[in-house]
């Protein structure tokens, strides 16, 4: 071991105590949104997220979750106020589609997805698709 910066429990040189990582924080900005029922300032999220996250912090998740095409922002005086552009399934569904506009060989990965799922998934999908 080094210093004591490689420990089999993920605490090392480059995790600094009472921070969340820029994924948690992602997921934090966007659980308020989807409470929240209407677009929010970033300081109404700051506000309610809580803790010491600097204002500019929470300007820049917003401004990465925009730019990945999660959240619709509107302009409001010299700001933006933010609102999500689907429900969490909805974002979720984005997501695997994304997933899925990657890969050359669609058929191929949606074969391996419907094969990998459990007996009541599948049971639902055929059913969705008309099929049960």
């Amino acid at each position: 071991m080094r210093d004591g910066a490689d420990h089999a429990d993920g605490v090392g040189a480059d995790v600094v105590p009472g921070r969340r990582g820029a994924g948690e924080l992602e997921a934090a900005v966007l659980e308020v949104l989807q409470r929240g029922g209407s677009a929010l300032s970033p300081g109404e999220v700051r506000e309610q997220i809580g803790g010491d996250l600097a204002y500019t912090t929470v300007v820049t998740i917003l401004t990465r979750l925009h730019a990945k095409g999660v959240l619709e922002r509107r302009k409001a005086g010299r700001s933006y106020r933010y609102i999500p552009v689907a429900d969490e399934p909805g974002l979720a569904a984005r997501r695997m589609a994304r997933v899925l506009d990657e890969e050359a060989d669609r058929e191929a990965v949606l074969a391996r997805f419907v094969s990998a799922l459990s007996e009541s998934d599948e049971e639902l999908l055929r059913k969705m698709l008309g099929e049960g």
